[in-house]
C-alpha cells in the first residue's frame, strides 16, 4: 500500500481519538498492507453504551482468507529461520508501544466493546504483560535432552513451528485472547491469519496498527475481517492452515472441531463456562461477598469465567443473601467511560433478550428472584444495552437456571449442606473452567482444589482473575485438552521432533544392539 493510503489511516485514527465519535473504515491487514475486501457486504460497530457509530466494516470472503494464507505461507519461510531470541524482540516491541498507547487502547476497548475503563486498562495491561512474557519465551522454548540406550549416540528433542495458524478470537476480551494466541504462535515461528470477532474490530485493526509500526515482516501477522460463517469457515477449511485456536461457544466450538478433524487440523478449543463459587460455613462472609461480586458482575458478566452459581453452606446462606443484597445495590451501571460506573452494557439486544429470556426461565422453574431481572431503559440508559445485575434465590441444582450459561450479570444462590454436596453440585455441569471455593479449613481446601472438575481452581478469590504465566483453559465442554497462555500455550503451537545422532561410526540398532 501506498504511503499516502497510511498515512489516511493514521489521520483517520487520530481523528477518532480526538473526538471518539468519528465512523471509520477498516481494512484487512494481509502481507503487510492494508487492503479493502472483496466483499460486498458491510457491518456497523456500535458503542453498546450508546448505540453510537463507531466504524464500518466490509465483510471478507473465502477469496480474502486465500490472499492472507497465501501471504502467511510465503513469509512463514523465512520467518521460521530468524532465530527465536531476534523474533522475540518484535514482541518486545510489540508489548512497548502498547504500553505507550494503553489509555488509548483501553478507551478503544470501552467504547467498542462496553466494559468499564479500569476493566478495559486491565485487559490491556494482561496483552503487555503477554507480550513480555512471550518475548522471553524466545530465549527459553526448551526442548529436551536424554541418555541414548546405546554407546556414542545422542538423543534429544525439540520444538519445531508447525506453520500458518488461524486464529478466531471473541467480542467479550479483543485483546486478551488474541494475545494469548498470537504471541506464543509468532515466537515459536509460525505465521498467523486472524479473525476477531464482527463485533469488536477496531481492537484488531489497533493491533494491526501496531504489527505495521514495529515492523514485523510483512505476512507474519494477518488480520481479516468478516463473519465466522465466511472466514471461519474458509480458514478452518484452508489446506495450508496448520492450527487453528478457537475461542468462543461451545455449539460453534464442535463445528470447529468436527470440520477441523476432517482437514486432520490441530484444534485448540476454549469455550462455555458456568462457574461456581462455593461459600462453606467457615468462610469470611464478607470477603466471599466481595469475590462474587467481581466475578459474577465485572464484564456485566460475560466473562467465560464469570460467577453464575453460588453454592453456598445451609449455616450461612441467610447472611451471605442479605450482604450480597445491600452490595448490589451500590452498583452504579452506565457507559463505562465513566470511571464512577461499575457496569457497563451487554454487547448487543440480542444478549439483552438472551439474558431476559432465561430470567423467565428461573421463575418458571420456581426460583425465587431477589434483585434485577429487568433490562434498563431509563434516560440515557435507554441508548445502550443494560440489563440490571440479577439474584436469584432457592435455586434447583439441576434447573436449566443452575446448568446452562447465561453470559450475563445473573447469579443462581444454590443451597448445599456439606462439602461433598458442594462438590458435586459444582461438577454436575457440562463445563469445567473454573471454580472458586471460600473457606479457612485447610483441610476442605485442599479436598476441593483435587476434586473440583475445572481447569482453574481459586480458594478465597472470586472466579476471575486468571494470570498470564499459568495454563488457561478447562476440562469437559469447556474444552478439547489445549491450554492458551502460560508456557502450556506454546504446546499448540509447535511441533514435537526428536533427533538421534550416532557418532559411533558404525550401524546401532536400538532394542537390538544393547546387549
Amino acid at each position: 500500500m501506498e504511503h499516502v493510503e497510511i498515512d489516511r489511516l493514521r489521520a483517520v485514527s487520530k481523528e477518532f481519538d480526538r473526538k471518539g465519535n468519528v465512523a471509520m473504515q477498516l481494512n484487512n491487514f494481509i502481507g503487510g498492507s492494508w487492503q479493502d475486501s472483496g466483499g460486498a457486504k458491510y457491518t456497523a460497530v456500535t458503542n453498546p453504551a450508546t448505540g453510537e457509530e463507531l466504524a464500518q466494516v466490509r465483510l471478507s470472503t473465502s477469496e480474502d482468507v486465500d490472499l492472507a494464507v497465501k501471504a502467511a505461507k510465503e513469509a512463514q519461510k523465512k520467518w521460521a529461520l530468524v532465530p527465536a531470541p531476534k523474533r522475540a524482540d518484535y514482541l518486545y516491541a510489540i508489548g512497548n508501544l502498547m504500553k505507550e498507547r494503553k489509555e488509548h487502547l483501553a478507551q478503544v476497548l470501552t467504547r467498542e466493546m462496553g466494559k468499564v475503563i479500569e476493566e478495559g486498562r486491565g485487559e490491556v495491561q494482561e496483552g503487555i504483560d503477554m507480550a513480555f512474557y512471550m518475548a522471553g519465551e524466545g530465549r527459553r522454548l526448551f526442548g529436551e535432552t536424554v541418555p541414548s540406550e546405546l554407546q556414542d549416540k545422542f538423543a534429544m528433542s525439540v520444538r519445531a513451528p508447525i506453520g500458518v495458524v488461524g486464529l478466531i478470537t471473541p467480542w467479550n476480551f479483543p485483546v486478551a485472547i488474541a494475545t494469548w494466541k498470537s504471541f506464543p504462535a509468532i515466537v515459536a515461528g509460525n505465521t498467523f491469519v486472524w479473525k476477531p470477532a464482527t463485533e469488536t474490530p477496531m481492537m484488531a485493526y489497533e493491533m494491526a496498527k501496531i504489527f505495521e509500526e514495529v515492523g514485523i515482516p510483512a505476512g507474519v501477522a494477518n488480520v481479516v475481517f468478516g463473519s465466522g460463517s465466511e472466514v471461519g469457515t474458509a480458514m478452518i477449511e484452508h489446506p495450508d492452515v496448520r492450527v487453528i485456536s478457537f475461542t468462543g461457544s461451545t455449539d460453534t466450538g464442535r463445528h470447529v472441531a468436527e470440520t477441523g478433524g476432517r482437514h486432520l487440523k490441530k484444534v485448540s478449543l476454549e469455550m462455555g463456562g458456568k462457574n461456581a463459587v462455593i461459600v462453606m460455613d467457615d468462610a469470611d462472609i464478607d470477603l466471599a461477598v466481595e469475590g462474587i461480586l467481581w466475578s459474577a458482575f465485572g464484564t456485566a458478566g460475560q466473562r467465560c469465567t464469570a460467577c453464575s452459581r453460588v453454592i453456598v453452606h445451609k449455616d450461612v446462606k441467610e447472611d451471605l443473601e442479605q450482604k450480597l443484597l445491600a452490595s448490589m445495590k451500590h452498583l452504579t451501571i452506565g457507559d463505562g467511560m465513566d470511571e464512577s460506573v461499575k457496569i457497563g452494557p451487554v454487547i448487543n439486544g440480542k444478549a439483552l433478550e438472551k439474558i431476559q429470556s432465561y430470567v423467565e426461565i428461573g421463575k418458571e422453574e420456581g426460583a425465587k428472584l431477589l434483585a434485577g431481572g429487568s433490562v434498563l431503559t431509563e434516560g440515557d440508559l435507554a441508548k445502550g444495552h443494560y440489563f440490571e445485575p440479577t439474584l436469584f434465590t432457592d435455586v434447583k441444582w439441576d434447573s436449566r437456571l443452575a446448568q446452562e450459561e447465561i453470559f450475563g450479570p445473573v447469579v443462581s444462590l444454590i443451597e448445599v449442606g456439606s462439602l461433598d454436596e458442594a462438590i458435586e453440585v459444582n461438577n454436575s455441569v457440562i463445563y469445567g473452567l473454573s471454580s472458586s471455593i471460600f473457606s479457612k479449613d485447610v483441610n476442605k481446601v485442599f479436598r476441593a482444589q483435587r476434586d473440583l472438575d475445572t481447569g482453574i481452581v481459586y480458594v478465597n478469590a472470586g472466579t476471575t482473575g486468571a494470570e498470564i504465566h499459568l495454563p488457561f483453559g478447562g476440562t469437559k465442554g469447556t474444552g478439547n485438552g489445549h491450554r492458551d497462555s502460560g508456557v502450556a500455550a506454546l504446546d499448540v503451537f509447535t511441533e514435537w521432533k526428536s533427533i538421534y545422532v550416532d557418532f559411533s561410526g558404525k550401524l546401532q540398532r536400538a532394542q537390538i544392539d544393547t546387549e
